[in-house]
């Protein structure tokens, strides 16, 4: 396993994240114990959860799986950087959701509980909170630092001008702000290099991909329903047919190179500056032995033209727009 810093932080992990979002809803708790155990085996530190996760009406059931998990020792909780987030709706009372100092007291502790663990290493900001100002986010999660329930505080699907806006507003506290952002980052979706992408390097953050097959376009669907295999449905088949001769194309070339597609997929982002390790939501064992091969995947640089060429970024980033 390759290891690396968190953004700027003295944190090192693992270049793969082991996303639990499928635990509960579509991996039963055996399975996924079997899975995180696995993943340490491997060599993967790095475990990404959140509050919500676990379906509407079961909001923390997948931070009660991996607290079931933690509780049988072994190390498990010492060999695992642990992040989560907060945000989303818990109920239906007030307060009980967003960025305000009460929920993010109240939603930390609940973690906590569910989780079985007396600190969480990355505590993620699910999104940005319109209504409440950084002044107030960032005193009740210094307040959280001092008593020792949270290391380091991370974002998910910010926009570049809210990074510098949070980073800006810590500076200001002299705390240490953002060490990390979440954003759906793929071959297929790649507005993040616009402003994302530069302001995090800038300030320091490290990004951690999510959906980095988006929903297993990349992960060789063409070639999958050709074999009888599970069909695209919903929205995954309407991006399908607005992009199917780039996807077409792309997994002739990972067939050319010798790599299965969803293997290329992640290799590419691996290969990303910016990228300290993608977020993997293995629902099944074979799915994560899978994602596992793209550390062996090295992509030289008319291969990674080629993927510039099928799936067009934004090479002029962050003036893109300008001359």
């Amino acid at each position: 396993m390759q290891y690396t810093q968190l953004g700027r932080s003295g944190l090192k992990v693992s270049r793969l994240c082991l996303g639990t979002m499928n635990f509960g809803p579509q991996t039963d708790e055996a399975a996924a114990h079997s899975i995180m155990d696995s993943a340490l085996e491997s060599g993967i530190n790095f475990f990404d959860t959140a509050n919500v996760y676990g379906g509407t009406g079961h909001r923390g059931w997948t931070e009660e799986i991996l607290g079931r998990w933690f509780a049988t020792g072994g190390g498990r909780r010492e060999r695992t950087v642990l992040a989560t987030k907060l945000y989303g709706t818990m109920t239906d009372r007030p307060n009980e959701s967003r960025l305000s100092a009460l929920n993010i007291r109240r939603a930390l502790d609940a973690s906590l509980k569910r989780l079985q663990t007396d600190y969480i290493d990355l505590y993620q900001f699910h999104h940005v909170d319109r209504n409440t100002p950084w002044e107030e986010i960032w005193q009740a999660i210094d307040v959280a630092v001092q008593q020792g329930k949270i290391l380091y505080s991370g974002s998910s699907n910010f926009a570049g001008w809210h990074i510098a806006r949070a980073q800006e507003a810590a500076a200001r506290r002299h705390t240490n702000g953002l060490v990390s952002e979440q954003s759906i980052y793929n071959l297929l979706t790649r507005n993040v290099e616009l402003e994302v992408l530069p302001a995090a390097q800038e300030y320091g953050l490290g990004i951690l991909p999510w959906s980095p097959l988006h929903g297993g376009l990349l992960g060789g669907v063409l070639k999958k329903e050709h074999d009888g295999g599970r069909r695209a449905e919903g929205r995954a088949l309407e991006t399908l047919k607005t992009h199917e001769h780039q996807i077409r194309q792309y997994e002739v070339f990972a067939g050319e190179l010798g790599h299965e597609p969803g293997d290329v997929a992640l290799a590419w982002l691996l290969h990303q500056p910016a990228v300290t390790a993608p977020i993997v939501g293995p629902r099944t064992q074979a799915q994560l032995d899978a994602a596992l091969r793209a550390l062996d995947v090295t992509l030289a640089g008319d291969a990674l033209k080629r993927l510039d060429d099928i799936f067009p970024g934004h090479r002029t980033a962050p003036e893109d727009y300008a001359w």
